[in-house]
């Protein structure tokens, strides 16, 4: 003969179990469902939009860190050669990302502000004479030699020479240094330093600006020309 007593009491402790979190079990009821979803080929582009979103975010993430604060010019993050050095330039990718391009619109720089950043002494303290141009395969610009005035000029464009005099460079008394067409360059010729560009890109044309400290007159003399025969 059964034992009601102990049935009633075995009845009682499985409900009691069944009962004991209510949760748990639907919980796991929940992750088999999803597991059993994501099991069938139907998940697959849920999958995957699931990690392109999370690329999307991490892009953003980088990107908002990369440009949060404006890039700065220093001659201690910038490696500079020593004929750089010794003709007063400095010069930066002009492709995206760079130090002057900081997003894909393209480079944007201010070039009194990036020679003082990056210890380019002896530039124009403002621009209170500007001059925008060009320079086409073979053509020279400058060649001569400013006494009143300091000048910075920005190159970009081409394949460009820039030479500027400099006697401490033993043989020669100029620094000259080749801007490559994927380049940005900035540089300064103090006053009475000649300073001459030539384009010895065969296809490409040069551009630069040239900004100086004192009104500039070509026609008194205080200016020399024709500094270099052989330029």
């Amino acid at each position: 003969m059964a034992n009601p007593r102990r049935t009633w009491s075995s009845n009682t402790t499985s409900q009691s179990i069944e009962n004991q979190n209510p949760f748990q079990s639907q919980t796991q009821t929940q992750s088999q469902s999803i597991l059993f979803f994501l099991k069938k080929p139907q998940a697959f582009p849920f999958l995957l939009s699931f990690f392109l979103l999370l690329t999307w975010l991490s892009l953003r993430l980088q990107n908002s860190s990369r440009f949060s604060s404006p890039p700065q010019f220093h001659a201690s993050t910038h490696t500079r050669d020593e004929e750089d050095l010794n003709a007063n330039l400095v010069r930066f990718p002009s492709a995206f990302p760079s130090q002057i391009t900081r997003d894909k619109r393209g480079w944007l720089l201010d070039p009194i502000t990036l020679a003082r950043d990056a210890s380019i002494s002896g530039g124009a303290k403002s621009c209170a004479s500007i001059h925008v141009g060009e320079i086409r395969p073979g053509g020279v610009r400058g060649n001569h030699r400013h006494h009143d005035c300091n000048e910075t000029l920005v190159i970009w464009g081409a394949d460009t020479l820039f030479r500027l005099e400099n006697t401490n460079v033993v043989g020669k008394g100029y620094a000259e240094v080749r801007v490559g067409a994927g380049e940005v360059a900035v540089a300064v010729s103090p006053s009475g330093t000649a300073h001459a560009l030539r384009n010895v890109d065969p296809v490409r044309v040069t551009f630069f600006i040239g900004c100086q400290d004192n009104i500039i007159s070509y026609s008194n003399s205080s200016t020399d020309f024709n500094v270099w025969k052989d330029f």
